[in-house]
């Protein structure tokens, strides 16, 4: 199976050199569940974007779009035409899978609107309640916990898709589109709790408070579910390209 990720954002330049990159990261969490898929890399957000950094949908079996430190509602060059590329694809059938950025940006694309919350940064683990287990998911389970950063959420549900996770901070926190066919986290499944701490104590430099900060980074002894997510995500790809 070929899979292409579309690069949206890097790591903060602060630690940059500490980590690996997300489509990197995207990479090692999708192996615990399968090593059996090639992946390719395509990035949308280097200064200088150009139609020809699109990858052409007909190479690949299905697509990740990954996190960032963008707002879908911000004039990046490569914006409009991401939206667009997702459109194609959902057009051609070809599996979308989106973490944070990814997830506002298939739902933005898809007639969901998505716009920075007045609630204000979610950080730390964040725990969902599990609405939703289509047929091709295995190990359901009620509750989902996954590392999270962002300011932005999904505030209106786009048509054709089901709310697979929500909270009472994240009302739309894992979406599952089965026509399009597509499949979104709000969460990061890909981050490693190193990362995550060095991401939540750069916030605490900015515009965060250190007391909310060191909360959050507690929460990371907390289990998580990237593994199992990583497993959902296989799933979800094998089940729709042998559709």
């Amino acid at each position: 199976m070929k899979i292409a990720i579309i690069e949206t954002g890097l790591p903060p330049e602060e630690i940059r050199s500490d980590f690996a990159s997300y489509p990197e990261m995207i990479k090692e969490l999708i192996q615990t569940a399968s090593t059996e898929p090639t992946f390719n890399t395509y990035s949308f957000c280097h200064s200088a974007f150009t139609p020809s950094d699109i990858p052409a949908i007909e190479n690949y079996d299905g697509f990740i779009v990954t996190g960032s430190p963008a707002g879908v509602y911000e004039d990046w060059p490569w914006m409009q035409p991401l939206f667009e590329f997702i459109r194609q694809a959902a057009a051609r059938k070809k599996p979308l899978v989106g973490i944070c950025f990814g997830h506002q940006a298939i739902a933005q694309a898809l007639g969901g609107e998505v716009t920075k919350s007045p609630k204000g940064w979610g950080i730390g683990l964040h725990t969902y309640e599990i609405t939703t287990t289509p047929a091709w998911m295995t190990q359901p389970q009620s509750q989902l916990s996954l590392a999270v950063s962002h300011q932005d959420q999904v505030i209106t549900q786009p048509p054709n898709s089901k709310i697979l996770a929500h909270s009472e901070f994240t009302s739309f926190a894992a979406l599952y589109y089965p026509d399009t066919p597509a499949l979104t986290f709000q969460g990061h499944p890909e981050f490693a709790n190193d990362y995550s701490e060095a991401l939540y104590s750069l916030r605490a430099k900015t515009s965060l408070i250190n007391e909310d900060v060191q909360a959050a980074i507690e929460s990371l002894s907390k289990p998580e579910d990237n593994e199992l997510v990583a497993k959902w995500m296989w799933e979800f790809f094998l089940h729709h390209t042998q559709a």
